[in-house]
């Protein structure tokens, strides 16, 4: 089973992209070290208070994939600093 979760943020007191990568890098590394996750920021690279980050997870079976993903957006609502914009998944059963 693989499950990709795509998060738009919006940065609000961000005044340049140091600033938002400040906000981000942690949110990027954790779960990385945390979770068995891919994390990546794919989109709005060139604006300093947006940020498209993607996630993707795989597992043999569809609730690990579901733990995970459930818990990289746990960390995201909970990080300061930012707002969620827009949170959606996609499930692929691998065929």
């Amino acid at each position: 089973m693989i499950g990709a979760l795509e998060i738009e943020l919006h940065f609000p007191s961000s005044r340049s992209l140091k600033e938002k990568r400040a906000l981000l890098r942690p949110i990027i590394d954790a779960s990385r070290t945390r979770y068995r996750v891919a994390i990546a920021e794919t989109g709005f690279q060139d604006l300093h208070q947006r940020a498209l980050v993607e996630v993707a997870a795989v597992a043999s079976v569809e609730h690990v994939v579901t733990e995970e993903l459930d818990a990289v957006e746990r960390l995201v609502w909970s990080s300061p600093g930012l707002e969620v914009v827009s949170a959606r998944r996609w499930w692929s059963d691998g065929e």
